[in-house]
């Protein structure tokens, strides 16, 4: 049996503790050569399997908040929306021009002030703008609108349309989000969009650019759940079967 010289054993013995520092959180770090060494594992996954990774974390959330722009049929919208299976509700801002979204069910509001209002067409009744001025107004499942902003609320329908990068996908190195380490993908190096995931805890999408300049977007809050409900009588407007043109 060989002996192990003292001086070695006192240096594995100083390693050992330096380590046993970092992982109490000293901020010291170095003790492993493994870049995935305290992540969930998909950073060692190749691209499509990291995709579908986030996509299935996502869709089993009970909750999100997605904020940041969205471009769609040449406009481009700031959103700020809180979203789960029964509704949703938020912010929405185009032109300069601010309005509220609120999904119940199957029930959609949107409220806004009477300067919003007044830019409907000529089939606005008298007065309009003034009655539904800071109003919850129904919008009925047929109108336009409904059709336009429901999905903003809907976070099976949004989160299915946006987390699809395009192109071959591939990874892009590690990064970081609001302090949690990510791993990021891309397709067609960028232009097909970039996507960065949790390294820590679940594999959460955190951060979204879209291909072709269609918008940039956060995600947060996964999981926690919030409360949607309808609003009081007082506060809500029953327009009739289609909402002024705006």
């Amino acid at each position: 049996m060989t002996a192990i010289p003292r001086r070695r054993t006192r240096r594995a013995a100083l390693a050992g503790a330096v380590c046993a520092l970092a992982v109490t959180g000293t901020g010291l770090t170095g003790c492993s050569d493994d870049p995935d060494a305290g992540t969930n594992g998909v950073g060692k996954l190749p691209a499509d399997r990291i995709q579908s990774r986030t996509r299935t974390a996502a869709e089993a959330a009970e909750a999100v908040r997605l904020s940041g722009t969205v471009v769609t049929s040449g406009r481009t919208y700031r959103i700020d929306m809180r979203l789960k299976a029964d509704g949703g509700s938020g912010s929405v801002t185009s032109d300069g021009v601010a309005f509220r979204l609120l999904r119940v069910g199957d029930q959609l509001y949107l409220k806004a002030d009477a300067s919003f209002w007044s830019q409907a067409g000529d089939d606005a009744e008298p007065g309009a703008a003034d009655k539904l001025d800071g109003k919850f107004v129904k919008v009925p499942q047929g109108d336009p609108a409904y059709q336009k902003f429901s999905g903003f609320t809907d976070k099976d329908v949004l989160l299915d349309s946006l987390l699809t990068l395009h192109g071959k996908l591939a990874t892009d190195g590690r990064h970081e989000r609001a302090g949690v380490r990510t791993v990021r993908i891309t397709g067609d190096e960028g232009s097909g969009g970039t996507l960065d995931v949790s390294l820590e805890g679940t594999p959460y999408p955190l951060r979204l650019v879209r291909a072709g300049s269609a918008g940039t977007l956060s995600f947060s809050d996964w999981g926690k759940d919030f409360t949607v409900k309808e609003p009081a009588k007082n506060e809500t407007v029953d327009y009739g079967k289609q909402l002024p043109t705006s």
